[in-house]
Protein backbone atom coordinates (compact mmCIF):
# COMPACT_ATOMS: atom_id res chain seq x y z
CA UNK A 1 0.00 0.00 0.00
CA UNK A 2 2.80 2.53 0.58
CA UNK A 3 4.78 1.64 -2.82
CA UNK A 4 1.43 2.62 -4.28
CA UNK A 5 0.47 5.49 -2.59
CA UNK A 6 4.41 6.86 -3.29
CA UNK A 7 4.09 5.80 -6.98
CA UNK A 8 0.71 7.27 -7.61
CA UNK A 9 0.94 10.79 -9.16
CA UNK A 10 -3.13 10.92 -8.43
CA UNK A 11 -3.17 10.84 -4.79
CA UNK A 12 -0.96 13.65 -3.63
CA UNK A 13 -3.05 15.53 -6.14
CA UNK A 14 -6.41 15.12 -5.29
CA UNK A 15 -5.36 15.26 -1.27
CA UNK A 16 -4.16 19.19 -1.88
CA UNK A 17 -7.44 19.83 -3.71
CA UNK A 18 -9.24 21.22 -0.68
CA UNK A 19 -6.26 23.42 0.21
CA UNK A 20 -5.37 24.48 -3.31
CA UNK A 21 -9.13 25.42 -3.63
CA UNK A 22 -9.92 27.30 -0.68
CA UNK A 23 -13.43 27.90 1.00
CA UNK A 24 -13.49 31.41 -0.78
CA UNK A 25 -12.76 29.94 -4.02
CA UNK A 26 -15.98 27.62 -3.67
CA UNK A 27 -18.51 29.43 -6.13
CA UNK A 28 -21.42 28.02 -3.55
CA UNK A 29 -19.86 30.01 -0.53
CA UNK A 30 -20.41 33.34 -3.43
CA UNK A 31 -23.70 32.10 -4.43
CA UNK A 32 -24.86 31.96 -0.71
CA UNK A 33 -23.68 34.95 0.69
CA UNK A 34 -26.45 37.57 -0.51
CA UNK A 35 -28.83 35.11 1.41
CA UNK A 36 -26.54 35.36 4.43
CA UNK A 37 -25.83 39.22 4.15
CA UNK A 38 -29.88 39.59 3.85
CA UNK A 39 -30.46 37.62 7.07
CA UNK A 40 -27.37 39.38 8.74
CA UNK A 41 -29.32 42.74 7.96
CA UNK A 42 -33.13 41.83 8.28
CA UNK A 43 -32.74 39.27 10.90
CA UNK A 44 -29.34 40.31 13.29
CA UNK A 45 -29.08 43.53 13.11
CA UNK A 46 -32.52 43.96 14.84
CA UNK A 47 -32.21 41.60 17.26
CA UNK A 48 -28.71 43.44 18.49
CA UNK A 49 -30.28 46.66 17.88
CA UNK A 50 -33.16 45.34 19.94
CA UNK A 51 -30.98 44.02 22.86
CA UNK A 52 -28.66 47.07 22.70
CA UNK A 53 -31.86 49.30 23.89
CA UNK A 54 -33.02 46.87 26.59
CA UNK A 55 -30.01 48.10 28.13
CA UNK A 56 -30.44 51.83 27.73
CA UNK A 57 -31.65 54.06 30.06
CA UNK A 58 -35.24 55.95 29.72
CA UNK A 59 -35.05 58.77 28.02
CA UNK A 60 -36.66 61.86 29.59
CA UNK A 61 -39.33 62.12 27.01
CA UNK A 62 -39.90 58.47 25.99
CA UNK A 63 -37.20 56.77 23.70
CA UNK A 64 -34.18 56.13 25.29
CA UNK A 65 -30.29 57.26 25.86
CA UNK A 66 -27.47 54.84 25.89
CA UNK A 67 -26.04 53.94 28.68
CA UNK A 68 -26.01 50.74 30.36
CA UNK A 69 -28.98 50.18 32.84
CA UNK A 70 -31.36 47.20 33.99
CA UNK A 71 -34.02 48.47 34.81
CA UNK A 72 -35.62 47.46 31.89
CA UNK A 73 -35.06 43.79 32.92
CA UNK A 74 -35.78 44.52 36.60
CA UNK A 75 -38.95 46.58 36.12
CA UNK A 76 -40.63 43.27 34.81
CA UNK A 77 -40.39 42.01 38.20
CA UNK A 78 -40.33 44.60 40.88
CA UNK A 79 -41.10 48.19 41.08
CA UNK A 80 -39.12 51.21 42.27
CA UNK A 81 -40.58 52.91 45.46
CA UNK A 82 -40.64 56.76 46.25
CA UNK A 83 -37.96 56.02 48.39
CA UNK A 84 -35.73 54.09 46.19
CA UNK A 85 -36.64 50.86 47.37
CA UNK A 86 -37.79 47.73 44.97
CA UNK A 87 -41.54 46.63 45.27
CA UNK A 88 -42.28 43.34 44.32
CA UNK A 89 -45.03 43.40 41.42
CA UNK A 90 -46.34 40.24 40.02
CA UNK A 91 -48.25 42.07 37.18
CA UNK A 92 -46.13 41.92 34.34
CA UNK A 93 -45.65 38.28 35.72
CA UNK A 94 -49.52 37.35 34.97
CA UNK A 95 -49.20 39.14 31.65
CA UNK A 96 -46.09 36.60 30.70
CA UNK A 97 -48.48 33.58 32.52
CA UNK A 98 -51.67 34.76 30.47
CA UNK A 99 -49.88 34.65 27.01
CA UNK A 100 -47.63 31.41 28.08
CA UNK A 101 -51.52 29.79 29.25
CA UNK A 102 -53.24 31.10 26.08
CA UNK A 103 -50.37 30.46 23.61
CA UNK A 104 -50.15 26.98 24.38
CA UNK A 105 -53.88 26.08 25.06
CA UNK A 106 -54.34 27.50 21.53
CA UNK A 107 -51.49 25.30 19.97
CA UNK A 108 -53.25 22.05 21.75
CA UNK A 109 -57.38 23.14 20.37
CA UNK A 110 -55.47 23.55 16.75
CA UNK A 111 -53.43 20.36 17.54
CA UNK A 112 -56.89 18.66 18.77
CA UNK A 113 -58.85 19.48 15.39
CA UNK A 114 -56.02 19.73 13.04
CA UNK A 115 -55.17 16.05 13.14
CA UNK A 116 -58.51 14.53 12.20
CA UNK A 117 -58.96 17.13 9.67
CA UNK A 118 -55.40 16.73 7.93
CA UNK A 119 -56.39 12.83 7.98
CA UNK A 120 -59.62 13.16 6.37
CA UNK A 121 -58.24 15.64 3.75
CA UNK A 122 -55.18 13.04 2.94
CA UNK A 123 -57.20 10.13 2.55
CA UNK A 124 -59.67 12.12 -0.63
CA UNK A 125 -58.93 11.36 -3.92
CA UNK A 126 -56.87 13.85 -5.28
CA UNK A 127 -59.07 16.29 -6.77
CA UNK A 128 -60.71 16.47 -4.22
CA UNK A 129 -57.63 16.55 -1.72
CA UNK A 130 -56.93 20.07 -3.71
CA UNK A 131 -60.03 20.96 -2.97
CA UNK A 132 -59.81 21.03 0.41
CA UNK A 133 -55.99 22.13 0.79
CA UNK A 134 -57.49 25.52 -1.13
CA UNK A 135 -59.74 25.92 1.57
CA UNK A 136 -57.29 25.52 4.12
CA UNK A 137 -55.47 28.16 2.79
CA UNK A 138 -58.38 30.50 2.10
CA UNK A 139 -58.66 32.65 4.92
CA UNK A 140 -54.53 33.80 4.64
CA UNK A 141 -56.11 35.32 0.86
CA UNK A 142 -58.02 37.71 3.79
CA UNK A 143 -56.83 40.43 6.16
CA UNK A 144 -56.74 39.05 9.61
CA UNK A 145 -57.80 42.60 10.78
CA UNK A 146 -60.84 41.70 8.66
CA UNK A 147 -61.25 38.30 9.95
CA UNK A 148 -61.33 39.17 13.89
CA UNK A 149 -63.90 41.92 13.11
CA UNK A 150 -65.72 38.88 11.88
CA UNK A 151 -65.17 37.09 15.04
CA UNK A 152 -66.52 40.22 17.20
CA UNK A 153 -69.33 40.49 14.70
CA UNK A 154 -69.99 37.11 15.61
CA UNK A 155 -69.38 36.79 19.39
CA UNK A 156 -70.70 40.32 20.07
CA UNK A 157 -74.00 41.18 21.88
CA UNK A 158 -76.32 40.86 18.65
CA UNK A 159 -74.25 38.57 16.82
CA UNK A 160 -75.18 34.99 15.26
CA UNK A 161 -73.68 32.92 18.74
CA UNK A 162 -75.82 34.54 21.07
CA UNK A 163 -79.14 34.53 19.13
CA UNK A 164 -78.62 30.75 18.88
CA UNK A 165 -78.13 30.69 22.43
CA UNK A 166 -80.85 32.13 22.85
CA UNK A 167 -83.29 29.81 20.81
CA UNK A 168 -82.40 27.37 23.60
CA UNK A 169 -83.21 28.85 26.64
CA UNK A 170 -80.09 31.16 27.13
CA UNK A 171 -80.75 35.27 28.27
CA UNK A 172 -80.91 37.16 25.57
CA UNK A 173 -78.08 40.22 25.69
CA UNK A 174 -75.37 38.20 26.06
CA UNK A 175 -72.07 38.86 24.95
CA UNK A 176 -68.74 36.54 24.88
CA UNK A 177 -66.50 39.73 23.81
CA UNK A 178 -63.63 41.45 25.68
CA UNK A 179 -61.80 38.43 27.80
CA UNK A 180 -59.78 35.21 27.50
CA UNK A 181 -62.21 33.32 25.66
CA UNK A 182 -63.09 35.71 22.91
CA UNK A 183 -58.95 35.58 22.37
CA UNK A 184 -58.63 32.21 22.84
CA UNK A 185 -61.64 31.46 19.97
CA UNK A 186 -59.05 34.27 17.43
CA UNK A 187 -56.54 32.66 17.97
CA UNK A 188 -57.45 29.04 17.27
CA UNK A 189 -59.05 29.80 14.20
CA UNK A 190 -55.82 32.38 13.09
CA UNK A 191 -53.18 29.93 13.67
CA UNK A 192 -55.29 26.85 12.71
CA UNK A 193 -54.28 26.04 8.71
CA UNK A 194 -50.32 26.41 10.19
CA UNK A 195 -51.02 23.28 12.20
CA UNK A 196 -53.15 21.66 9.71
CA UNK A 197 -50.81 22.02 6.42
CA UNK A 198 -48.12 20.33 8.17
CA UNK A 199 -50.02 17.53 10.15
CA UNK A 200 -51.46 17.03 6.85
CA UNK A 201 -48.16 16.70 4.54
CA UNK A 202 -46.59 14.06 7.13
CA UNK A 203 -50.15 12.14 7.04
CA UNK A 204 -50.24 12.12 3.23
CA UNK A 205 -46.43 10.55 2.95
CA UNK A 206 -47.86 7.70 5.35
CA UNK A 207 -47.74 4.31 4.49
CA UNK A 208 -50.99 2.78 4.03
CA UNK A 209 -50.12 -0.56 4.67
CA UNK A 210 -49.06 0.13 8.10
CA UNK A 211 -52.42 1.43 9.21
CA UNK A 212 -53.91 -2.00 7.78
CA UNK A 213 -51.76 -4.00 9.26
CA UNK A 214 -52.48 -2.24 12.95
CA UNK A 215 -56.10 -3.28 12.23
CA UNK A 216 -54.88 -6.84 10.86
CA UNK A 217 -53.40 -7.10 14.89
CA UNK A 218 -56.39 -6.21 16.41
CA UNK A 219 -55.73 -3.03 17.03
CA UNK A 220 -58.95 -0.43 17.27
CA UNK A 221 -58.45 3.12 15.67
CA UNK A 222 -57.45 4.61 19.35
CA UNK A 223 -54.53 2.18 19.39
CA UNK A 224 -53.47 2.72 15.55
CA UNK A 225 -53.80 6.24 16.18
CA UNK A 226 -51.37 6.06 19.12
CA UNK A 227 -49.00 3.62 18.40
CA UNK A 228 -48.67 4.16 14.65
CA UNK A 229 -50.02 7.74 13.01
CA UNK A 230 -49.23 9.74 15.54
CA UNK A 231 -45.42 8.64 16.42
CA UNK A 232 -45.21 8.36 12.16
CA UNK A 233 -46.56 11.73 12.15
CA UNK A 234 -44.62 13.52 14.82
CA UNK A 235 -42.53 15.84 12.89
CA UNK A 236 -44.99 17.36 11.02
CA UNK A 237 -46.91 18.06 14.76
CA UNK A 238 -43.52 19.09 16.01
CA UNK A 239 -43.14 21.51 12.85
CA UNK A 240 -47.36 22.83 13.35
CA UNK A 241 -46.60 22.93 17.36
CA UNK A 242 -43.78 25.37 16.67
CA UNK A 243 -45.40 27.78 13.93
CA UNK A 244 -48.78 28.04 16.27
CA UNK A 245 -47.06 28.57 19.68
CA UNK A 246 -44.24 31.24 18.50
CA UNK A 247 -46.64 33.52 16.58
CA UNK A 248 -49.53 32.89 19.47
CA UNK A 249 -46.95 34.50 21.75
CA UNK A 250 -46.75 37.55 20.68
CA UNK A 251 -50.46 38.21 18.77
CA UNK A 252 -51.46 42.03 19.12
CA UNK A 253 -54.82 41.87 16.68
CA UNK A 254 -56.67 39.13 19.31
CA UNK A 255 -56.17 40.47 22.73
CA UNK A 256 -56.48 43.95 21.27
CA UNK A 257 -60.02 43.92 19.77
CA UNK A 258 -61.47 40.34 20.88
CA UNK A 259 -59.76 41.42 24.54
CA UNK A 260 -60.87 45.29 24.66
CA UNK A 261 -57.35 45.60 25.69
CA UNK A 262 -58.05 44.52 29.08
CA UNK A 263 -56.78 41.29 28.75
CA UNK A 264 -53.07 41.82 27.94
CA UNK A 265 -50.93 39.49 26.26
CA UNK A 266 -46.94 40.11 25.48
CA UNK A 267 -47.16 41.07 22.15
CA UNK A 268 -49.49 44.09 23.06
CA UNK A 269 -47.45 44.85 26.31
CA UNK A 270 -44.56 45.56 23.79
CA UNK A 271 -46.77 47.71 21.46
CA UNK A 272 -47.64 49.94 24.63
CA UNK A 273 -44.64 50.26 25.61
CA UNK A 274 -42.84 51.28 21.92
CA UNK A 275 -46.09 54.02 21.47
CA UNK A 276 -48.30 55.31 24.30
CA UNK A 277 -46.34 54.29 27.40
CA UNK A 278 -42.93 55.54 25.64
CA UNK A 279 -40.94 53.02 27.28
CA UNK A 280 -38.24 51.87 24.87
CA UNK A 281 -35.93 49.92 27.38
CA UNK A 282 -38.93 48.12 28.89
CA UNK A 283 -39.93 46.94 25.51
CA UNK A 284 -37.39 45.76 24.40
CA UNK A 285 -36.41 44.22 27.53
CA UNK A 286 -39.85 42.10 27.52
CA UNK A 287 -39.66 41.60 23.75
CA UNK A 288 -36.02 40.04 24.62
CA UNK A 289 -37.52 37.95 27.65
CA UNK A 290 -39.71 36.45 25.00
CA UNK A 291 -37.26 35.61 22.44
CA UNK A 292 -34.81 33.97 24.87
CA UNK A 293 -38.14 32.12 26.00
CA UNK A 294 -38.80 30.82 22.15
CA UNK A 295 -34.93 29.93 21.29
CA UNK A 296 -35.14 27.60 24.63
CA UNK A 297 -38.31 26.11 23.70
CA UNK A 298 -36.85 25.66 19.99
CA UNK A 299 -33.75 23.98 21.38
CA UNK A 300 -35.31 21.29 23.89
CA UNK A 301 -37.42 20.31 20.35
CA UNK A 302 -34.41 20.09 18.09
CA UNK A 303 -32.21 18.47 20.84
CA UNK A 304 -35.71 15.94 21.62
CA UNK A 305 -36.04 15.07 17.81
CA UNK A 306 -32.37 14.74 17.66
CA UNK A 307 -32.33 12.21 20.45
CA UNK A 308 -35.43 10.80 19.08
CA UNK A 309 -33.37 10.31 15.25
CA UNK A 310 -30.11 8.71 17.87
CA UNK A 311 -32.97 6.46 19.21
CA UNK A 312 -34.51 5.03 16.13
Amino acid sequence: MSDIAHHDPVLPSVAAEPSRGGIWRNLAVWGLLPSWLLMGFALLVPIIIIAAVSFATRGAYGGFDWGFNLAGYRQILFNEGWTGELEFTPQYMVIILRTLLLAGTTTLLCLLMAVPVAYYIANQPRHLKTILVYLVTLPFWISMILRIYAWMIILGRHGPMPRLLELFGAPGGLSFMYNDGATLAAMVYTYMPLMVLPVFASIEKLDGTLIEAAHDLYGNRWITLRRVILPLTAPGIAAGAILVFVPALGAVLEPTLMGGGKQMMMGSLIQLQFGGGRNWPFGAAIAMTLLIFVTIVLILIARRAAMREVTT
